[in-house]
């Protein structure tokens, strides 16, 4: 890959007084706590988030701005944990609010979940939640405060576009659109999108997901409080790995489990990820990034198909990537609504293209699968299991 973009070339220069923190980082985790506060009761979720800035602080190749968003990763999660905290603590009724029925968009990245969440995001009678509820989440906002509260999205969505341009074509982030559960989630895969976190990895393959989902509603619950209720459509490739425990704390969800050949999925998301390390990690290993996810990605596939036997089969959609192709108004989203009990009307058709068109400005998304040291028999090996259920979703 070539250099870094001057604006990040210069961003880095700035940061390289504060660098050497990352030698002293329980010293800095302790000041983030002080800044976000900390709830009684709450030491565990503490102590995980001290765990994840120190293997953060080892990371290979950090770069002074990689630094600095480890700690401002560390810092939202904290801030809004306690916010949440704070907010049940002096309104026990948020806790009660009822989330029924959610729908979970899932499945590997680059098979089309953010369309197909996007698509059912469409209705009037659906809810997704926005970028910049789910990096700040509260209560309802007065229309004063509205840009205020809007502004930490809005300076990610700036930053990213300004650091990593070619990140936007691949997954254009919008600060008043719909966005996936990873931001809210305590512990996804976020932190190894930036950096090679060896340590953290192996701790998440370990980790008991349930609080993280049981977090994960009490933001919905927060952000559903006092507000219109509607069916929540949600979505995040991570679920995958961890169906169970979003079923343990979600029962009644319907899981819309989207699919792709894993050949392609993989060559498209180690480019995305190659685009958005550069903002962390330098220089970037290319083919270190297609060991590590080869091994992410498949090890998901794998748990997603050990925990789907138990999934209800009226709580499944399976949807192929052909369903959302070339005309998805005719063919795959009044499907797709009909699967998942939702109506699908000429006012979604209208609203369609809002979803489906690129954004202006970005461009195609090209990628190799070579270039990340991976061959299509190495994918093909890994998703063995996985291709047989892709083959029978095709068929039916």
């Amino acid at each position: 890959m070539s250099s870094a973009p001057l604006p990040l070339a210069l961003a880095d220069l700035l940061l390289r007084p504060g660098f050497g923190s990352r030698r002293v980082p329980d010293r800095v985790f302790d000041r983030l706590v002080a800044k976000a506060g900390q709830a009684e009761g709450d030491q565990q979720f503490v102590d995980d988030f001290r765990f994840l800035l120190r293997c953060w602080a080892k990371a290979e190749n950090l770069t002074p701005v990689g630094w600095q968003s480890a700690q401002t990763h560390v810092r939202r999660h904290l801030t809004n944990r306690a916010r949440i905290r704070r907010l049940i603590a002096e309104c026990p009724a948020i806790e009660q609010e009822p989330v029924e029925k959610p729908v979970f968009v899932v499945g590997l990245p680059r098979t089309a979940t953010t369309l197909t969440h996007g698509v059912l995001s469409l209705s009037d009678e659906h809810r997704s939640p926005l970028l910049w509820e789910l990096l700040t989440p509260d209560l309802e906002v007065p229309p004063g405060r509205r840009r205020k509260a809007t502004a930490p999205a809005r300076h990610l969505v700036q930053g990213t576009n300004l650091f990593a341009p070619r990140f936007r074509d691949i997954h254009p982030l919008v600060a008043e659109g719909p966005e996936e559960c990873t931001f809210a989630l305590p512990h996804a895969l976020m932190p190894l999108s930036s950096a090679r976190i060896p340590e953290y990895q192996a701790w998440h393959y370990e980790r008991d997901f349930v609080p993280d989902y049981r977090h994960l509603k009490q933001v919905y619950q927060v952000l559903q409080y006092g507000r219109p209720r509607r069916r929540w459509i949600l979505k995040s490739p991570m679920h995958l790995e961890n169906l169970d425990a979003l079923r343990t704390v979600f029962p009644d969800a319907t899981i819309v489990w989207s699919h792709r050949d894993p050949a392609t999925v993989m060559a498209s998301f180690c480019s995305l990820i190659e685009h958005g390390m550069v903002l962390s990690t330098r220089p970037v290993d290319l083919h270190g990034i297609g060991a590590t996810w080869l091994e992410l990605l498949s090890r998901s596939a794998a748990r997603g198909l050990a925990s789907r036997a138990a999934i209800p089969r009226e709580a499944l959609v399976d949807v192929p990537y052909s369903w959302l192709g070339s005309d998805p108004a005719v063919g795959g989203a009044p499907k797709l609504y009909a699967a998942v009990g939702a109506r699908w009307t000429e006012a979604e058709a209208a609203r369609l293209p809002e979803v489906t068109a690129r954004p202006k400005g970005t461009r195609p998304h090209r990628y190799d699968l070579s270039r990340y040291g991976l061959t299509r028999a190495d994918v093909e090996s890994a998703f063995a299991d996985y291709n047989a259920l892709r083959a029978e979703v095709d068929r039916a």
